[in-house]
């Protein structure tokens, strides 16, 4: 069940996010809880947040923020991860189905996102979904201790 993110969940949202199988691909470096908590409190201050809940624990959680003006008609999705202990549980397959439904229902048009060139598992599921390769940022992401850069993968679906 889809549900805005409040204060009370930051520790659940902290594990996952600090996951190794789930922290090379969010935009920060592992960090303890204290040092989370401003950049939790930016998620939740955004007022589009959301965590995916199943037996009464978050599963997962992603960012969709509507873009303004001419490109009203448009969300981006963002800072969206699955709990790794769940991979493969459908949990990814549900919580952007409920997402992608109620985007339509709020009658936009376009969904857009960046995923690491490197993060194939996400790359093959985006596809599954319909969202095509729109283009790419080279050398755009640099994680910590890594020698080279990685490319981002613009990725766009049309919700007609």
């Amino acid at each position: 069940m889809r549900r805005l993110a409040t204060p009370q969940d930051i520790e659940a949202v902290h594990a996952i996010y600090s996951h190794d199988a789930v922290l090379p691909y969010l935009t920060y470096e592992r960090m303890p809880l204290a040092d989370f908590r401003p950049v939790y409190q930016a998620l939740l201050d955004s007022g589009v947040f959301f965590v995916w809940e199943l037996d009464g624990a978050i599963a997962g959680f992603y960012k969709a923020t509507r873009l303004p003006g001419r490109v009203s008609h448009v969300v981006q999705l963002g800072t969206l991860a699955v709990d790794p202990a769940r991979h493969g549980q459908g949990v990814a397959q549900a919580m952007l189905g409920d997402a992608l439904a109620r985007f339509k229902a709020d009658g936009l048009r376009r969904d857009e996102l960046f995923a690491e060139a490197d993060n194939t598992r996400g790359l093959h599921f985006y596809r599954k979904l319909g969202f095509a390769e729109e283009g790419r940022l080279r050398d755009f992401y640099k994680r910590a201790g890594d020698a080279h850069y990685v490319d981002e993968v613009v990725m766009g679906l049309l919700l007609r």
